[in-house]
């Protein structure tokens, strides 16, 4: 057992609250540190008795997360406040009264908001987490403090969870990658986004961020040497110029080297971009962009520009209020660069986000972009109708969402996500006008409601006081406000035929013995392979759902199948959770088995990751397919782990009896004589494995192939993949997927 010597304790936490007022972003006042003093002297005693899972005095956990309040987000007294006291009412006997009392209703109503939510029945066949998230952004209503320190909050735990074991820091970084780091992006905190992003890939894919970290220290020394060289071009025209100005060398994030390797296919010495270089100048508020297109010229005059690559936020900032110029160009060596340009004012809003753009405002008329997120983002949530899941799906793809600038018919220029279309520009003007668009014109020129808008476009709405939306309408647009406008307008029709569904469905279930409550609905809104609930019970209201498709929904749910996983799931001790992950000291992985007992059950390989013996992976339990098995690194993995956590299995794969399995790669390379013969003599001759089919073609000095090959286990396939790349000519072999 670990001595705790309380004495240094003491003085360890006097030393972190030095800090949280040393740190602090804001410039605090005689009764701003009055105010976090009582706060942490609340905390302190409210914590007194508890310590962390690594044994920790609880403490430091508040005062980390208002470290990062104060200094990472900028907020001031008030929140910092109440992020000391953010877990005493849930942890503690103290009330939301007693702080109203100590304090004042505005602290009270932050760590109101701060409490956790309470849990969802654990029965539920609804996603607990999806639903917590939903009431969370709730609290945005009344005041968005409330999410940037629950930000907070997330990125301290994520920093903090080596001692939890695997499946909870799986489940934890599942959560933080599907939607606080969005969150984050979308409040303008990018250097918090990015530090959930690389804690994320840590607990996710353990083995690639380990690998990543190490080749980004290998190769620092030659990175750092490169930077060097670039900037000491430019730092002698810019004092020339008489720019005043700092610069730094920035790596990239280690989540989106990751990324580019994926989307790209590549391995991380084919990364070109990894890193970045930062000017940030000094400069008021009337010479910004004049100083920043000044930059842009010294820039341009020593190294190529890539035009396609020019992003230009200062003229168009985006909506987040992100202000900078990137701009990419050809280094020394032939090595693309990106360079950032921004002013200081523009580099402390890209850093603080929220708080730094609020101190810029002066109170300015136009309302800011942040200003008109958060009135979209509480009118969404005005939509009470729509399944959880599907919610925070809708309102994710919105957060990282990349964005276009279009113009009204006046010349006002307005921001939409990529891949918005006409319709959706209708429902940005306003709802009133969206839900009354008859027709739509783009640059002058008629075109249909769905028509993808890009920058630059000049849109005309034309309306019709007799217009209506149609059900088609939600295949037309993409924003989260549109399609939940046009679910509330549809849903008036249809819910005066949906309460008869209702009410036909319990007396047909009734019938069929089964009782309808919350479970029942979700299974058969699964079943009929339904967005929401209304959708189900307006079905039965128009009779499109017949007597013989409930009797077959009966029929699977009599079925103790999927009942048996569940109590399994229930049954497993979460100690041997962590063991089921770790992989067996074997080359013949070829049977999968379940849960901490290794039960042999049905499944199926899952067709958007299709994996084979030997990969790391987990079940999934579906409601009509039984368990459906997918790759740790499966690109649905997040949103399954996020949303339904409880219905995932662990699993392994074992040692049995030889099973095959067939796997595709692509080939590319130098076209050279005799690559066939060669390939076939290293896959069967040296590998002995059989070849399911091939096909090369060749243009231009070039080849591109594809061969099918049968094998036992991952460990052949890499072994295979190794020897084929040895082949003289061959550039790149990858593993691909087919659904």
């Amino acid at each position: 057992m670990i001595e705790i010597d309380l004495e240094e304790e003491k003085k360890a936490i006097a030393r972190e609250y030095k800090e949280l007022l040393r740190i602090s972003y804001q410039t605090l006042t005689d009764d701003d540190k009055k105010l976090i003093r009582k706060a942490f002297d609340v905390a302190v005693d409210a914590h007194k008795d508890q310590r962390r899972k690594s044994g920790e005095a609880y403490i430091f956990h508040p005062i980390g997360v208002a470290k990062i309040v104060a200094s990472e987000i900028g907020l001031g007294a008030t929140s910092i406040a109440a992020a000391l006291m953010h877990d005493v009412v849930e942890d503690t006997d103290v009330t939301i009264e007693d702080i109203e009392k100590i304090f004042n209703p505005k602290i009270a109503h932050l760590v109101e908001g701060l409490t956790k939510i309470s849990q969802v029945k654990k029965d539920m066949n609804i996603s607990m987490q999806a639903e917590n998230f939903r009431k969370m952004l709730l609290t945005l209503n009344d005041d968005v403090r409330v999410i940037l320190i629950k930000i907070a909050d997330r990125l301290h735990n994520m920093q903090t969870m080596d001692s939890m074991p695997d499946y909870k820091q799986v489940k934890i970084a599942s959560e933080t990658l599907y939607i606080y780091a969005p969150l984050a992006h979308r409040l303008g905190l990018y250097n918090i986004k990015t530090k959930l992003e690389d804690l994320g890939l840590k607990y996710t894919e353990p083995d690639i961020y380990n690998e990543i970290v190490s080749k980004i220290r290998e190769t620092k020394e030659e990175q750092d040497a490169y930077i060097n060289l670039v900037s000491d071009v430019l730092k002698k025209s810019l004092s020339e110029e008489g720019v005043e100005y700092t610069m730094k060398g920035r790596p990239k994030s280690i989540y989106s080297i990751r990324r580019k390797m994926a989307a790209q296919n590549v391995t991380f010495d084919e990364v070109y971009d990894k890193f970045a270089l930062r000017i940030i100048y000094k400069s008021n508020l009337h010479d910004e962009k004049f100083l920043a297109w000044k930059i842009y010229s010294v820039v341009t005059d020593h190294y190529r520009p890539s035009p396609s690559r020019l992003r230009d936020w200062i003229s168009s900032p985006k909506s987040t209020g992100y202000e900078a110029l990137h701009i990419t160009v050809m280094g020394p060596k032939g090595r693309w660069v990106e360079i950032q340009v921004r002013s200081e004012r523009m580099d402390e809003i890209a850093e603080k986000g929220y708080a730094a753009h609020y101190k810029y405002k002066n109170g300015a008329n136009e309302e800011s972009g942040l200003d008109v997120w958060l009135n979209l983002l509480k009118e969404a949530l005005e939509n009470s109708e729509t399944n959880a899941v599907d919610f925070v799906e809708d309102f994710k793809m919105n957060l990282y969402a990349k964005e276009i600038f279009v113009f009204t018919p006046k010349g006002e220029i307005k921001s939409l996500p990529k891949g918005a279309t006409s319709l959706d520009f209708a429902f940005s003007i306003h709802s009133e006008i969206g839900v009354k668009t008859r027709g739509t014109k783009v640059n002058g020129k008629l075109v249909p409601l769905n028509h993808e808008l890009k920058s630059g476009d000049q849109i005309e709405i034309i309306t019709s006081p007799n217009q209506k939306p149609t059900i088609n309408w939600l295949d037309y647009v993409t924003t989260s406000r549109a399609k939940n406008k046009i679910r509330n307008v549809l849903n008036e029709n249809t819910k005066k035929t949906a309460e008869e569904g209702r009410e036909l469905l319990t007396r047909k279930l009734k019938h069929l013995k089964i009782t309808l409550n919350e479970s029942v609905i979700n299974e058969l809104v699964n079943f009929f392979k339904l967005k929401t609930s209304l959708d189900l019970f307006y079905r039965v209201g128009i009779g499109s759902i017949e007597n013989q498709q409930l009797k077959d929904f009966a029929a699977q749910k009599n079925n103790s199948f999927i009942n048996f996983f569940k109590n399994r799931i229930k049954r497993s001790p979460s100690s041997n959770q962590e063991e089921i992950n770790k992989p067996e000291l074997s080359n013949n992985y070829d049977m999968l088995v379940f849960g901490s007992e290794n039960d042999k059950l049905d499944y199926k390989l899952s067709s958007c990751c299709n994996p084979i013996p030997g990969d790391d992976v987990f079940g999934f339990i579906t409601i009509n397919e039984g368990i459906k098995v997918h790759k740790r690194d499966c690109p649905n993995a997040i949103t399954l782990q996020s949303n339904y956590a409880y219905r995932i299995m662990p699993a392994k794969w074992i040692d049995s009896s030889q099973q095959e399995f067939k796997a595709l790669l692509k080939i590319t390379g130098m076209d050279t004589l005799g690559l066939t013969n060669e390939l076939t003599k290293v896959i069967s001759n040296q590998m002995h494995v059989n070849i399911q089919s091939i096909s090369l073609s060749g243009e231009a000095g070039m080849f591109n192939g594809q061969v099918a090959v049968i094998v036992n286990n991952n460990n052949i396939l890499k072994k295979l993949i190794e020897n084929i790349r040895k082949i003289d000519g061959v550039d790149k072999v990858t593993r691909v997927y087919t659904n």
